[in-house]
């Protein structure tokens, strides 16, 4: 009796796991460097008060995410080359150029935390960077597409690094889940701009370039696209998931014990040694490696599929250096760039780089938002797929919300701010 079931079961999972990727990777990854402390900070300084906010950052980045990736099956296209197509060369420059700013000083952060986490064990950046850069380098021009996306896949697994430090933390589990379930604002600047600094970190421009990228170069097919939307659902609430417990661990420790000044992720994982372990202050450091590692890779890689689509230039792993010249050239120039910035320039000469590089994010997103929305409600392109109108409005309310928000957050840089 319960074999039809079973076996519709096992078709659905295996089905799943054959579109698998795209969206969990593409989530996953904006769990960076600067994610990460930006989380740490959220616990550090506030305990468990901002854990609400992660239910309606999860929703804002399923909308978000769920439209793109629907736009790579239905259109067969990246982001780039719609945008391209669609609205002229002139406006795809000027994008692709602020996307080349800002992913260079991503790259550089990527590699700055990579620096920052290995030195948690006594390793010196000028070793553990080049051998980070020379990894992700030979990984995607040595490597397939299935090879990379498994590796890809293999370093999400890792970020129960992070659930586990949580747990060894020994959090308050009953006031964790009454602040996540109960918003409560506080009307100070330092909180209103941890919000802002949360919901930054959430959903940035290159995501939405690299997941509808990943989706047409896995030929994800319009019969699938069920298990692809679940692909991307999934993601985004194992992200949320990570920086759950990324702040509960610090909202443990940290704020508990009165201590609340950290300047990097890595100095939230020293932190944690005598408050919750060395087991629990080791994970949380291999974290943040695992994780700028991992953002090392992809950063670059969106950067270089971005760039030539919307150029209109071969790109894609499964192409050879001489079939996507241009394509591996911008992934290894920013690759070497962004190590070698991290190895020459003294820590403060790099902020101002990190800054003007969120600084380009938040003039980029307003722009990919809109055209991304615009085209989804297509109905010559998306055809029955384009958004119906309940979709629609939460799609434009969300987007809305992001944009003001994010600018918020570039003027805010301008700004002093007194909680750091």
């Amino acid at each position: 009796m319960n074999s039809p079931r079973l076996r519709r079961l096992r078709f659905n999972l295996l089905m799943f796991l054959s579109v698998l990727g795209p969206g969990i990777i593409t989530a996953t990854v904006d769990n960076d460097a600067g994610g990460i402390y930006t989380y740490s900070v959220a616990g550090a300084h506030f305990g468990y008060s901002l854990l609400w906010s992660l239910v309606p950052i999860t929703v804002a980045l399923i909308v978000v995410q769920e439209m793109v990736a629907r736009m790579g099956v239905v259109t067969g296209k990246g982001l780039a080359d719609l945008i391209r197509e669609e609205y002229g060369f002139r406006i795809t420059f000027f994008l692709m150029v602020l996307l080349l700013i800002a992913d260079l000083g991503n790259t550089i952060s990527e590699f700055a935390g990579l620096a920052s986490g290995m030195s948690v064990f006594g390793v010196s950046r000028y070793i553990s960077v080049p051998l980070a850069a020379l990894l992700v380098w030979v990984l995607v021009v040595k490597g397939t597409h299935q090879l990379v996306e498994r590796v890809f896949l293999s370093a999400c697994v890792f970020y129960v690094a992070y659930l586990i430090s949580g747990f060894l933390a020994h959090p308050d589990w009953k006031l964790a889940a009454i602040n996540t379930a109960k918003p409560t604002l506080q009307l100070d600047s330092a909180y209103l701009y941890m919000i802002i600094g949360l919901v930054g970190t959430t959903i940035a421009p290159w995501m939405q370039f690299y997941l509808q990228s990943a989706v047409v170069e896995k030929g994800i097919k319009l019969k699938d696209y069920a298990y692809s939307r679940w692909d991307v659902i999934v993601g985004c609430i194992i992200t949320s998931l990570v920086a759950f417990f990324i702040i509960v661990a610090c909202a443990a420790t940290i704020f508990a014990s009165g201590h609340r000044q950290i300047r990097d992720a890595a100095d939230a994982a020293i932190a944690l040694a005598p408050l919750a372990g060395r087991a629990a202050s080791s994970l949380f450091a291999f974290g943040l490696i695992n994780a700028s590692l991992f953002s090392a890779c992809i950063l670059p890689l969106a950067t270089a599929y971005i760039v030539c689509e919307g150029l209109g230039l071969e790109s894609g792993i499964n192409k050879r250096p001489h079939e996507a010249p241009t394509f591996y050239s911008l992934y290894t120039g920013l690759i070497v760039l962004g190590s070698l910035a991290v190895l020459i320039l003294a820590e403060e000469k790099q902020i101002p780089i990190i800054l003007l590089s969120q600084v380009a994010n938040g003039v980029l997103l307003p722009f990919i938002l809109i055209f991304a929305l615009q085209l989804c409600n297509r109905e010559d392109l998306m055809g029955p797929y384009k958004n119906n109108r309940s979709f629609h409005i939460i799609a434009w309310v969300t987007s809305v919300v992001m944009i003001i928000l994010t600018l918020l957050l570039v003027i805010s840089f301008f700004l002093p701010t007194y909680y750091l």
